[in-house]
């Protein structure tokens, strides 16, 4: 269960892609933010994945992403050429492979660390698709369900759904698009897989005389629509609204449909009003991380920013990280925080950012009503005040990297992503005592 929305050219209030993504897995997975500097690799060398071995190349770009504690891969990230790609579980007709392969993260993570801009990135993507398969456990290392994937991927100048069966796959170029967790792509899909069309035939997928239609073919006919169709709804109300934000990107992901309460979960597990864009359906899923980006069309002189959340995005906030700076302990551990610092060089330990938002929201969730008010005025404070020192760094940082300080800019930056991170940290553990 996942949602991802993309928007760019008249979609956008300024033209830009904007990208936004809820991860939604079962609830108490941990999911840090982590990120992998630029590399170069020896020839021959080889790379462990989540649960198979594959061939590594020559150069790795630096990457940052959301990554379930347990796999290799990102669920959701972004690479310093500014592509962006998010998975979603899919089904097809044809079965899951039993043998381990590369599991949608994986190629998540592979696609960023290869991929110069969205369109390579999917070459790539479909290149391992095809050779490794999709198969393995993608919830736990191992013994658990595997399922297929489809992607969000865009960069500054292009945007594309990609959606797969088993080792088929089909993609289009989309001005602003949606994906859950079911096959969207018709007749209008634009590349696709070597032999595609053979291949359905083959399998008695597709008879008609007429361009495979991709979902027809290899849609399940017996798929659960009431697990989609109400976040398939809130999507494209978004994208037939006003030109979209960054702003309301964040609002999007933080969507409970009609109401501003979560759904309840005493709803039957049928019912389509029990699943949100904003995730609380445990056991089924529960939003565990959010990302929101502005992708930009140049690079190098200026940062940017890309806005993450963790556990439910309602429940807690937005904030910038950049990949121009390193990305601190709290954003990118799992719990029990531990780091030097503090007076004589001793330890300082405290509250991971994944540990306390998820703490937030099992608090908040217990009575939401009476939560609502206290989050809404307890997370003020600290928006307002992050957003004002963003500007201020960001201004400073691009003066400096102006002038060829790329060190002290991103030194800049990322001591402003310590102390934010440490604000996070300290204002859910705060408000979870209130709520």
């Amino acid at each position: 269960m996942c949602d991802s929305l993309v928007a760019r050219g008249a979609r956008t209030a300024d033209g830009a892609t904007l990208f936004a993504k809820n991860s939604d897995r079962r609830g108490r997975e941990a999911q840090p933010f982590l990120q992998f500097p630029a590399a170069y690799h020896a020839r021959g060398s080889l790379l462990r994945c989540s649960h198979i071995e594959i061939d590594q190349v020559a150069e790795t770009y630096r990457v940052m992403g959301h990554s379930p504690a347990w796999c290799w891969g990102f669920e959701q990230g972004v690479n310093e050429h500014g592509v962006a790609i998010g998975n979603h579980a899919t089904r097809s007709r044809e079965p899951l492979e039993e043998a381990p392969g590369l599991i949608g993260m994986d190629l998540v993570r592979l696609g960023l660390e290869r991929g110069r801009d969205a369109r390579e990135a999917l070459e790539i993507i479909a290149a391992l698709l095809e050779t490794h398969g999709q198969g393995g456990s993608a919830f736990t290392a191992e013994g658990d369900d595997g399922y297929q994937n489809s992607f969000m991927i865009a960069d500054g100048f292009s945007a594309w759904v990609m959606e797969t069966t088993a080792r088929g796959w089909a993609a289009r170029t989309v001005e602003g698009a949606s994906l859950t967790n079911a096959l969207t792509l018709g007749a209008e899909w634009q590349i696709g897989s070597r032999g595609l069309e053979r291949h359905a035939h083959e399998q008695g997928c597709w008879t008609r005389d007429e361009r495979l239609d991709f979902k027809s073919a290899y849609g399940l006919e017996s798929w659960p629509g009431y697990l989609t169709e109400r976040r398939q709804q809130a999507a494209e109300n978004y994208l037939a609204g006003p030109p979209l934000t960054v702003s309301s990107m964040k609002n999007w992901l933080c969507d409970h449909g009609e109401s501003v309460e979560p759904p309840s979960t005493e709803r039957d597990l049928a019912d389509p009003a029990r699943y949100s864009i904003c995730m609380h359906a445990d056991p089924t899923a529960m939003t565990t991380a959010s990302l929101v980006a502005r992708l930009p069309e140049e690079l190098g002189r200026r940062p940017w920013p890309v806005w993450i959340s963790f556990a439910t995005p309602c429940t807690g906030i937005f904030v910038p990280v950049y990949l121009d700076g390193v990305i601190p302990v709290r954003l990118a551990s799992e719990v029990g925080v531990k780091w030097p610092g503090g007076e004589g060089g001793r330890y300082c330990s405290g509250h991971s950012a994944w540990e306390s938002l998820r703490a937030l929201q099992e608090r908040a969730t217990l009575d939401f009503e009476h939560s609502i008010p206290i989050l809404r005025e307890g997370w003020q404070e600290m928006e307002r005040s992050v957003e004002l020192e963003r500007i201020r760094v960001e201004q400073e940082v691009a003066g400096l990297f102006a002038g060829d300080r790329f060190d002290d800019g991103e030194r800049a930056l990322s001591d402003f992503m310590e102390r934010t991170a440490d604000r996070l940290v300290e204002t859910a553990d705060r408000l979870a005592e209130s709520c």
